[in-house]
C-alpha cells in the first residue's frame, strides 16, 4: 500500500496521463484517509482546529498537498477504464453520477492498450520476449 502511495503522490504528481490500474488508485485512496484521520485525530488533541474543531490545520494542509495528486490519479483511473478525465464532472449529477464513477472506479480496465497508453498490468511486457533471438 505504501508503495503504491508513495508513486502516486512522489513519482506521478501532476501526471495526468497514462492509465493506473485499480490497485493504485484504491491502495492511495486507503492511505490518504488513513493518514487523513490520524492528522485528525493530532489536531483535536494538539487543539489545531479551526472554528467548531471541524477543520484542522495540519489535516487542511495536508489535503491541499495532496489534491492535484489525488485528482491525477483519478483522471488516470478513468483512462485505464476507457474514459476521458473529464468524465469526473458526471459527480454533479445527483446520486446517480456519483454511484456511476464508483462504478467505473471499482471496474476492471481495459486490456491492452487504448488511446491513453499501455496497459498497466502489462509490467512484464519483456517477459514475451525471452527466447525470441535479437539482432546484435
Amino acid at each position: 500500500m505504501i508503495e503504491w502511495y508513495k508513486k502516486v503522490v512522489f513519482e506521478n504528481y501532476a501526471n495526468f496521463s497514462g492509465r493506473a490500474r485499480r490497485s493504485e488508485y484504491w491502495f492511495y485512496t486507503l492511505a490518504t484517509i488513513i493518514i487523513s484521520i490520524l492528522l485528525m485525530i493530532v489536531d483535536i488533541f494538539s487543539g489545531l482546529t479551526i472554528g467548531t474543531g471541524e477543520l484542522g490545520i495540519c489535516r487542511g494542509i495536508y489535503s491541499l498537498l495532496v489534491f492535484i495528486p489525488g485528482l491525477a490519479v483519478l483522471v488516470r483511473r478513468l483512462h485505464d477504464v476507457g474514459k476521458s478525465g473529464w468524465f469526473f464532472f458526471i459527480v454533479f449529477i445527483p446520486l446517480a453520477g456519483v454511484i456511476w464513477l464508483l462504478v467505473v472506479l471499482c471496474t476492471e480496465g481495459e486490456s491492452g492498450t487504448n488511446q491513453w497508453g499501455i496497459d498497466p498490468k502489462d509490467d512484464f511486457d519483456e517477459i514475451s520476449e525471452i527466447g525470441n533471438e535479437q539482432p546484435y
